[in-house]
């Protein structure tokens, strides 16, 4: 598996790292990991962090090396977040909070 480390990709470059088995490098627990770009990951396995399956979300987002490197740190849900947020920002997305909808500028007429 060839392993490409960069510091940002694209949302179209950050498919193609999945796809070709490349990997961007963030931190997890003061450790550097190598990461599928933030934009790649799949909605399955946006599903595994949302109910909790981090293990899972952690098999399918690193490569098999530093998935063994997580095993062994053990990190707390902190470190997990940060470590979302820190791949997500290096591959250009934001993976924290949405906003959500901002509520419209018009008025509604009462009936």
């Amino acid at each position: 598996m060839t392993t490409a480390r960069t510091s940002a990709a694209t949302p179209a470059e950050a498919q193609e790292a999945e796809a070709t088995g490349h990997y961007i490098t963030a931190s997890l627990a003061g450790k550097d990991v190598e990461t599928v770009p933030g934009g790649a990951w799949r909605q399955s396995t946006m599903r595994k962090l949302r109910v909790g399956d981090i293990d899972g979300f952690m098999e399918d987002v690193l490569s098999p090396d530093s998935y063994e490197t997580y095993l062994e740190l053990d990190p707390t849900n902190d470190e997990v977040g940060e470590f979302a947020n820190a791949a997500g920002e290096a591959s250009g997305e934001q993976m924290g909070k949405s906003g959500g909808p901002s509520a419209s500028s018009r008025r509604t007429r009462r009936k």
